[in-house]
């Protein structure tokens, strides 16, 4: 047990100091993701990106179904390093991880994809529209496109352009 532990404890070091090496490089280097676009990313560095296995037709077994986000969720050993190279392109100068959600900008909820770094960005937990206002925009979202008031489509391109505004794009807001 202890030994599981000490390892636990050695790989974990490893990969915040690797973490933090991937961070001095990123940041030293000038923006390339603009935050002007704040509460939305950069539409020219994640546009969004769609999962191919979820369509109208498959929300029914994909969407639709309690807890299948979860087959398809990055573990975050891909996203936290993700989210560390993301938040030196975007130039922020908080760079604690924790002060970010690596969030979907089409939400895995509405079938975006889940490992794609277009459909991926370092969403800021501060501020009037935070990362939790955009959660429960994707659970309005997600219920109307399962109960059929919104079609899969028209819920995603509203949310992937903006999503403050998707509710009332798709008529439920």
């Amino acid at each position: 047990m202890r030994s599981t532990h000490r390892l636990a404890s050695a790989t974990t070091a490893i990969a915040l100091t690797a973490a933090g090496l991937i961070l001095a490089t990123s940041s030293a280097h000038a923006a390339t993701c603009s935050q002007s676009h704040l509460p939305l990313p950069d539409a020219t560095c994640q546009p969004g990106a769609y999962n191919p296995d979820v369509t109208q037709s498959t929300i029914k077994s994909t969407i639709c179904v309690p807890g299948w986000t979860k087959t398809v969720r990055p573990p975050v050993s891909y996203t936290t390093p993700l989210k560390i190279k993301q938040i030196g392109e975007y130039g922020y100068s908080d760079t604690n991880t924790a002060d970010y959600e690596e969030d979907h900008l089409v939400p895995l909820e509405l079938g975006g994809a889940p490992r794609d770094p277009k459909n991926l960005w370092p969403e800021p937990r501060y501020g009037n529209q935070s990362a939790a206002s955009k959660d429960s925009v994707e659970n309005k979202l997600k219920i109307a496109v399962c109960n059929g008031t919104v079609k899969l489509n028209a819920a995603r391109s509203a949310i992937a352009n903006n999503w403050t505004t998707a509710l009332s794009k798709v008529g439920i807001g």
